[in-house]
C-alpha cells in the first residue's frame, strides 16, 4: 500500500515540524518519526481505526496531539489532514469531495 498527501495536509505536516523543532531542537524530527510511524501503522491495518464522517477515518499519532486524517483510496491511503485535537474539528472537510 502507497500513501500520498492533500497538498494542505502536507503544509500542515511541515508546519508542524517547524513549530516542534523551535520549541526545542530535534523535537520536530521526534514529531516526524512519530506522524511517519503512524502512517506506516495505518497502511498496515487501514480498517482499524474509527469512521469520523463518510469514509473518512483518524489514526491517532503517539507522543503529540495530532490525528491523521485519511481515506482509503484504490490501494492508497489519502492523507486529507495532519490534525491537531484541539483545532476547529471540521477545517478539514473541504479538502474531500
Amino acid at each position: 500500500m502507497r500513501y500520498s498527501f492533500h497538498p494542505e495536509a502536507e503544509t500542515e505536516f511541515v508546519q508542524a515540524i517547524e513549530y516542534y523543532e523551535e520549541c526545542e531542537a530535534n523535537l520536530g524530527y521526534d514529531f516526524a518519526v512519530e506522524v511517519y510511524s503512524t502512517i506506516e501503522r495505518t497502511m498496515a491495518y487501514p480498517k482499524a481505526w474509527p469512521i469520523i464522517e463518510k469514509d473518512i477515518r483518524r489514526s491517532l499519532v503517539k507522543r503529540f496531539p495530532y490525528g491523521i486524517l485519511y481515506a482509503e483510496e484504490d490501494k492508497e491511503l489519502f492523507i486529507v489532514a495532519v490534525m491537531h485535537l484541539n483545532r476547529n474539528p471540521g477545517y478539514w472537510k473541504h479538502r474531500v469531495k
